[in-house]
């Protein structure tokens, strides 16, 4: 069972910033693209940033300049810097691979989701 797992959020005052890590342990993405989602209270869900095979990322537009997403050269762990953080940044970040995704451990045992591998979140608080 292949389970994305975020890390990195917490509680940060105005200003300041975080560092969120998505992986899945023991899994290396095949040719996958990752992105970055926020969801509020109201269970609305923002498209934040993504990075693709190729290593093309894009920001949305409210966080440009301040964000950064990067994933490491083995496509183990998907980044998401966070700097200049304000209060409507606060939400829960979930990180997701595109549809058809496949993970694979060393061995060589592969699954692929047909809707994706999705995280459960973390929590990012700005006050």
């Amino acid at each position: 069972h292949v389970q994305l797992v975020e890390s990195g959020g917490g509680s940060v005052q105005a200003g300041g910033s975080l560092k969120l890590s998505c992986e899945a342990s023991g899994y290396v993405f095949k040719r996958c693209n990752m992105a970055w989602y926020r969801g509020g209270q109201d269970k609305s869900r923002e498209l934040v940033s993504s990075i693709s095979v190729d290593g093309t990322t894009s920001l949305a537009d409210n966080v440009k300049g301040r964000f950064t997403v990067s994933q490491d050269d083995k496509k183990k762990v998907a980044y998401l810097q966070m700097n200049e953080l304000t209060a409507a940044d606060t939400a829960t970040y979930i990180c997701a691979t595109n549809r058809g995704c496949t993970a694979c451990t060393d061995d060589g045992v592969c699954h692929m989701s047909r809707g994706g591998f999705w995280g459960q979140g973390t929590q990012v608080t700005v006050s």
